[in-house]
């Protein structure tokens, strides 16, 4: 019984490592205009939403994609523990070059869940759900 127990303690330990290894390191900032949006026009799609940079949008096929995101530090000295958590956004714009200054460029809303927006822009981990 105790050999079964330790099997489902490591079998634990290596999930949780999987998942956080496949977490992707970017950069997110936020924006207030959510429509119309390059994904969806008009149609209102909540708050918990983001844009996607060119390299994430692949000429539309991330729209819809929903995407985990936790702040991971501060980009700047300004504000130095800008952290608070995660969220769950999902990718309904198109964030395009060369103005967009991030991986994923969140919803205010979002943004004010995983950190302090006096930050501006945020060090993240993002995976796809």
């Amino acid at each position: 019984m105790a050999i079964k127990i330790h099997a489902f303690v490591f079998l634990g330990l290596v999930l949780s490592l999987i998942s956080v290894a496949s977490a992707i390191s970017g950069t997110a900032t936020y924006y207030t205009v959510y429509t119309p949006s390059a994904c969806y026009g008009f149609q209102d799609q909540g708050v918990m939403i983001a844009a996607a940079s060119d390299a994430l949008y692949e000429n539309g096929a991330a729209c819809g994609r929903m995407y985990k995101v936790r702040c991971t530090g501060p980009t700047n000295a300004g504000v130095p523990q800008p952290c608070r958590g995660e969220v769950t956004v999902k990718i309904v714009d198109r964030c395009p070059s060369p103005g967009c200054q991030s991986t994923i460029d969140l919803s205010q809303e979002a943004f004010n869940i995983i950190a302090d927006p006096a930050a501006g822009k945020i060090n993240i981990d993002y995976t796809q759900v």
